[in-house]
């Protein structure tokens, strides 16, 4: 990929522009008419919910690039080779199953470290889907019956069955999400291990000429580790973020103190 691909919540970031244009509209209020300690008080307020929106409304994201990928959560971020990714799957969240560690290109089962990493930014209703697979079912059996067979394919095929792929189409574009990553994943394990296999074979068989001399890497093996594909897991707390909520919470406590 040419350059890091975003994925977030089309909602979160609704809210949050919608949150924001509240708090301003608020706080100029404030600002106006407001004079007294209530005032003050309701304005230390509005900033410690607009920190609480931006950290869990406008930061949570999934970044692809190509080295690997960056689950930013609410509060911390963690990063992984895509080497590293065994699996993608979607539950109530997207969820990344991480394995890092022992050989070049072990399988994720052989691998010294697991873990699961939740993606806030990315949200799956699996009820939702199958209720609206279940009314598309039934709307197209409703258009066959009220209508002859020919007129009734045509009108169930679109009009009837429209609406619930557009109520299903956040679960569809979810879906094509993972799918997007499991490639990049899968493609990055099976070059590490290409890679591996050629590092031992050219160990195993060493030549006269560079018997006494040392032997290096195959190409693979320098494009594998460049490319950061085996970046271990990495998890960090966000600095911004913690601020985001620590100082607001800070100034309204002073607020309400004094």
């Amino acid at each position: 990929m040419e350059k890091p691909q975003i994925f977030r919540s089309p909602t979160a970031a609704v809210v949050w522009v919608v949150w924001l244009l509240f708090a301003v509209g608020n706080w100029v209020d404030l600002a106006v008419q407001g004079r007294d300690h209530t005032s003050v008080v309701a304005a230390a307020v509005l900033l410690l919910a607009t920190g609480a929106a931006y950290v869990t409304a406008q930061r949570p994201r999934i970044i692809a690039d190509d080295a690997g990928v960056t689950i930013r959560n609410p509060l911390r971020d963690h990063r992984i080779g895509w080497a590293g990714v065994a699996e993608i799957d979607l539950v109530d969240l997207l969820r990344v199953h991480c394995a890092w560690g022992g050989p070049p290109g072990a399988a994720p089962a052989d691998r010294d470290h697991h873990k699961v990493i939740s993606a806030w930014a990315i949200h799956y209703s699996r009820r939702r889907k199958l209720a609206a697979e279940a009314k598309a079912r039934r709307g197209a059996r409703r258009s066959s019956s009220a209508f002859p067979v020919g007129f009734g394919r045509s009108y169930g095929s679109g009009t009837l069955a429209g609406d619930p792929a557009a109520a299903s189409s956040t679960e569809a574009e979810t879906e094509k999400i993972v799918k997007l990553l499991q490639e990049h994943a899968t493609a990055a394990r099976a070059e590490a291990v290409w890679a591996g296999s050629t590092v031992e074979i050219a160990a195993a068989q060493p030549t006269p000429e560079t018997a006494d001399s040392p032997a290096p890497g195959p190409a693979a093996t320098a494009t594998v580790a460049t490319a950061g594909w085996t970046e271990p897991l990495t998890s960090t707390w966000s600095r911004r973020a913690l601020l985001a909520l620590l100082i607001p919470a800070l100034i309204l406590l002073i607020v309400v103190l004094v």
